[in-house]
């Protein structure tokens, strides 16, 4: 395998990067969510409007990337953002933490909740659901290797197969026979019922911020898509805006057909699909959740490379991974250094009590530490570089961006008090890389000398 220094191409459509976006978010969070979120709500109004909220949260979000993304393109996006913001250290340590914790810990989640619903359809024994999630890890990697076009295009048919297995159950629930609530009952309800306490509520936010989360993960794909400062921000909003969309029509139509009480009752989706299809809504169910899956971990596989290959640009240290194959130009060996460390974590996960809620504890103050700093740089930017060309500037500004920012402090302070030995062990992962980037300073500088 031969390897360039050259650029990655420009190669992604509006309608590609969005799908990516869609599919990256659009998995297996949705499946699992809502009933924890009814727990907590409380009423169907405040269940309906806290999926709302949340939406209106993510669009902050993704309007300070839009701005990030198009005055700054780069595919090492955050990476590229906060070492101009706040220098190479800082850079180097989301780098680092994004490769060793973040991405890798999102793929092994991803892979290990994929495996769970493989395994109901083809058991593979005791560690069935690591197997699983290992192979769909290496068989998407292999196929990113093989080109952007090909990962392209299959994220665009995973993402159109995961919009229609969602809108085909919310229409199954909401005309299903017997169900208590009518469409128009569900929709006067979300509109006028109170909610439970402020504190419940703010927890039942954590989840469903939890499960928009991702659609950040379009920054890393802004030195690929095409005439990117013209429509960056038409990915974000598109995809974000599809999102947020679904997500209402399909709580709406759990809320329709069993009601709040019922709802907070089930533990995954399959308690709605056997409803509505009888014996077969299990087999309906792990299909559904493998696709949403699938689409989850292709894209979360290729904006994750994108991040190492950004750190093998910029740091002499891991120059090898900021290369690119000479024939098809993706990033390969970043691809499969991702990989390596991703099938690592499922092997750990494995032998713990519950990889999925392993990995999501390993990830998460790490995740919401530097979403914090980005949202910071925003203002950095606008102060540092007042007269800097932005073809897309934050409405509202600086409402905006501080209804963002507080948004991801108050959620690294619940995942750090709320996930226990997990998260610190990710964040003594992510400290673990500063003694790497002295090093490396220090090197830097005898030689220099």
């Amino acid at each position: 395998m031969q390897n360039s220094d050259r650029a990655l191409p420009e190669l992604l459509t509006v309608a590609q990067a969005s799908a990516i976006l869609i599919g990256i978010v659009v998995g297996i969070g949705i499946f699992k969510t809502p009933p924890l979120v009814a727990a907590y709500a409380g009423s169907e109004g405040a269940f309906i409007w806290l999926w709302l909220l949340g939406g209106a949260l993510t669009i902050a979000g993704a309007l300070c990337y839009a701005e990030l993304g198009s005055s700054h393109p780069s595919p090492g996006g955050e990476v590229h953002y906060l070492s101009r913001a706040y220098g190479d250290a800082v850079g180097f340590l989301f780098a680092w933490g994004r490769m060793t914790v973040m991405q890798s810990g999102a793929i092994a989640a991803v892979a290990f909740a994929y495996g769970d619903y493989a395994q109901t359809i083809v058991p593979l024994g005791t560690y069935g659901a690591a197997v699983h999630g290992a192979g769909a890890v290496i068989a998407l990697s292999l196929l990113q290797i093989t080109g952007t076009g090909v990962s392209g295009r299959l994220q665009v048919m995973l993402t159109l197969g995961t919009i229609a297995l969602i809108l085909a159950l919310s229409l199954s629930s909401l005309f299903a026979p017997g169900a208590p609530l009518p469409v128009e009952a569900a929709a006067a309800n979300a509109a006028g019922n109170g909610g439970s306490g402020g504190g419940l509520a703010g927890l039942a936010l954590v989840f469903i911020l939890l499960t928009y989360g991702g659609w950040n993960e379009a920054a890393y794909l802004s030195g690929e898509i095409r005439d990117v400062r013209r429509n960056m921000v038409r990915v974000l909003l598109l995809g974000t805006g599809a999102v947020i969309v679904l997500y209402v029509v399909f709580n709406l139509s759990l809320v329709a057909h069993f009601g709040i009480e019922q709802l907070a009752q089930e533990k995954v989706v399959t308690g709605p699909v056997d409803a509505v299809f009888g014996t077969w809504g299990a087999a309906i169910a792990a299909g559904a959740i493998c696709i949403a899956a699938l689409s989850t971990l292709n894209g979360t596989l290729f904006t994750g490379a994108r991040s190492i290959y950004a750190l093998g640009r910029q740091f002499a240290p891991f120059a090898a991974l900021g290369r690119t194959n000479a024939s098809v130009r993706t990033p390969a060996l970043a691809i499969a250094a991702q990989a390596g460390i991703s099938l690592a974590l499922v092997a750990f996960g494995a032998i713990q009590r519950d990889g999925f809620a392993a990995m999501v504890e390993y990830t998460a103050p790490v995740f919401w530490l530097f979403m914090l700093l980005t949202g910071t740089s925003l203002f950095v930017f606008r102060w540092r570089e007042p007269d800097l060309r932005r073809p897309f500037r934050v409405p509202l500004y600086p409402l905006t961006p501080l209804l963002f920012c507080a948004t991801a402090l108050y959620l690294l302070h619940a995942s750090i008090a709320y996930t226990g030995t997990g998260g610190l062990i990710g964040l003594a992962i992510l400290l673990a890389g500063l003694p790497v980037y002295l090093l490396n300073t220090r090197r830097s500088r005898t030689v220099r000398a």
